[in-house]
């Protein structure tokens, strides 16, 4: 658990699992160019390749070689034993996100 938390710890590499997220199954390639284009974050491919190896160490980002072609995957498994351990104690006791409420039956 504690690859985990150094790996989130990095704002960059939060964003990277950001941007596999919302589209999984990049390049070294076009993660740099969607961190360039959308977060004006202008890392070198090696620093973004290096976070990479970060996040995959901590589990949390799978690869697959297809040819000549690295594809990336988001992996949230091991955010998995977090959720249990600190969400999903709350529910017992009664306490919720306030997210989980639907805006119109919020209690005020």
């Amino acid at each position: 658990m504690a690859d985990v938390f150094k790996a989130l710890a990095d704002p960059t590499r939060r964003i990277i699992l950001d941007e596999l997220a919302e589209r999984d199954g990049q390049t070294l390639f076009e993660i740099c160019t969607r961190l360039l284009m959308k977060h004006g974050l202008a890392s070198s491919r090696q620093a973004v390749s290096q976070h990479l190896d970060v996040l995959e160490s901590a589990g949390l980002v799978e690869t697959m070689r297809e040819g000549r072609y690295k594809f990336h995957y988001i992996n949230t498994a091991p955010l998995e034993p977090i959720v249990e351990r600190w969400l999903d104690k709350s529910k017992p006791n009664g306490r919720r996100h306030p997210d989980e409420n639907p805006p119109d039956k919020r209690v005020r």
